[in-house]
């Protein structure tokens, strides 16, 4: 059965941008490999879902509709409603998600962004693995610049 508009507003109205629970289990695992952070980190630009402040690494888990994962078949094959309005909607959205990135790297960051469910529910291992990593590499570069002073 199709949804009703009235039905599908109303899913939407309950979306948030925080606290989501791929953010949430990802933020968890993180703690248990003894990764510290700040949640929804106001202080810079995007407000990462999770910021490692301590070596400058940066995590966004990105819902697949609102930041346009497969965004070819999915601007062709799924948005049939109120095209206008979605379209260049997610389409700025993808923007506003490169130019967070550059500015976030111009000041030092390292940003990763995982998919939320073609990454973080399917292998959140495999990210926990890169946060780490970018920890590792961040910790390895600080720890050289100090030596040089």
């Amino acid at each position: 059965m199709a949804e009703s508009k009235a039905y599908r507003s109303k899913m939407m109205s309950k979306i948030r941008g925080t606290g989501g629970k791929a953010e949430t289990q990802l933020a968890k695992a993180l703690w248990h490999e003894g990764v510290r952070y700040f949640k929804n980190y106001k202080k810079l630009p995007g407000t990462p879902d999770i910021a490692i402040t301590k070596y400058n690494v940066l995590v966004f888990v990105d819902g697949e509709f609102w930041h346009g994962y497969d965004w070819e078949n999915v601007k062709r094959k799924r948005i049939h409603t109120n095209r206008d309005y979605w379209i260049p909607k997610l389409e700025r959205n993808m923007e506003r998600d490169e130019e967070v990135n550059a500015k976030l790297e111009e000041m030092g960051y390292t940003v990763l962004r995982f998919w939320e469910k073609h990454e973080v529910f399917k292998d959140m291992d495999a990210c926990v693995d890169q946060v780490l990593a970018a920890i590792a590499k961040n910790k390895e570069k600080m720890d050289e610049e100090r030596e040089t002073k």
